[in-house]
């Protein structure tokens, strides 16, 4: 049961002019933007990997994961370090807007808008637009998780 002084928080990040958000329970913590070494054989939503703190993380490309055009890592993204299951990651945003608190039923569930919501959990109507909420665990396809764990063993054969 639902205590009505209750507060989720959202990290709420742009990318092309979009808001998009996740739960601030699944970040770690937002790092300005660095060179990504490639990573051969990873699904095409992966940009490459990135050292963070000795572990070898895989940095997803949000752009093509949402169809928006490419274009080079600029010095001024940010890059969201999270959680998805037991594995952290690394996402490509434009920029970080920040921690965003509401009560829980001010998202609403994406799956009451469309029949197949994919990686969107929920949305957040605010006055000056839309919040997509996404959920990483759905991020990666079943086939691209082995594809992009099978990427990382050639490439970090003992582990990051």
């Amino acid at each position: 049961m639902l205590v009505s002084n209750q507060i989720a928080h959202w990290i709420v990040f742009g990318l092309d002019g979009g808001r998009y958000a996740l739960p601030l329970k699944a970040v770690d913590r937002v790092v300005r933007a660095a060179y990504v070494t490639p990573l051969p054989y990873a699904p095409s939503v992966i940009l490459g990997v990135l050292d963070v703190a000795g572990h070898v993380l895989p940095v997803f490309s949000l752009r093509r994961r949402f169809g928006l055009p490419e274009r080079e890592i600029r010095l001024e993204d940010q890059f969201v370090i999270a959680r998805s299951g037991d594995r952290s990651v690394v996402l490509l945003v434009d920029s970080a807007h920040g921690v965003l608190g509401l009560p829980p039923t001010a998202a609403v569930d994406a799956a009451s808008v469309t029949d197949e919501p994919g990686h969107i959990r929920g949305i957040i109507s605010l006055p000056d637009g839309l919040v997509l909420i996404h959920d990483l665990d759905s991020f990666l396809s079943p086939d691209e998780v082995r594809t992009m764990d099978d990427a990382l063993r050639r490439t970090c054969p003992h582990g990051g």
